[in-house]
């Protein structure tokens, strides 16, 4: 089950349960603020949230990650260049819009790492590394479910921003191209601002044109 919430800090931006039907365990992706309103929806729907994953360190992604954390006593978990991001409020973003967000207890993983959800190990999700938005852009791949949690990689018809900290257009492209487009085309690309698209959709874009 996949369960998209809009929260509001500064920018709305979706954050998605992602959940085993049969254990009602899983894992929270991106929550980028509103801690009260997705601890509600755990709590309601009595899941269990086994780790928090994070697409990226921009703070509109990583704003309710901590109280959460603290709440759950449950990992937060990124790719390995996000210290850069989650430590640094400059680099996260957060001082420029009058807050001072920072991650001290967080989990970096490998590219490449496997998420294995500990209640039903054929339950998982893959980091795969996607640089080019910020230098720690990962996505979280279900070949099961052929669905892929992008956060600011890839919108539809559109792509995330290269001009902040650690951003390159050139390395984000490649890594589009390279990382998600060479997904089956039927791969369900969930983003954190914009409505669900495919793979075969987004190669269609004149400027993913493989």
């Amino acid at each position: 089950m996949i369960f998209l919430t809009e929260v509001e800090g500064v920018f709305s931006t979706n954050a998605y349960f992602y959940i085993d039907d049969e254990t009602k365990h899983g894992f929270l992706i991106d929550p980028g603020a509103e801690s009260s309103k997705l601890l509600k929806i755990i709590e309601e729907k009595n899941w269990t949230i086994e780790k928090i994953l994070l697409t990226h360190g921009h703070f509109d992604h990583i704003g309710s990650a901590a109280p959460i954390q603290r709440q759950l006593k449950i990992p937060i978990c990124m790719q390995k260049n996000g210290r850069d991001y989650v430590e640094n409020p400059v680099w996260n973003l957060s001082q420029n819009c009058g807050l001072h967000i920072v991650l001290k207890d967080v989990t970096y993983l490998e590219d490449y790492s496997d998420i294995v959800l500990s209640d039903n190990p054929d339950f998982q999700l893959k980091l795969i590394p996607v640089p080019g938005h910020t230098t720690d852009g990962a996505i979280y791949y279900s070949v099961k479910d052929s669905v892929a949690f992008v956060g600011d990689s890839i919108f539809k018809a559109s792509y995330g921003r290269t001009d902040f900290y650690g951003g390159d257009e050139e390395t984000l492209f490649n890594s589009v191209t390279q990382k998600i487009l060479t997904l089956p085309d039927d791969t369900i690309l969930l983003s954190g601002h914009s409505e669900p698209t495919t793979v075969g959709d987004e190669k269609n874009r004149p400027w993913f044109k493989l």
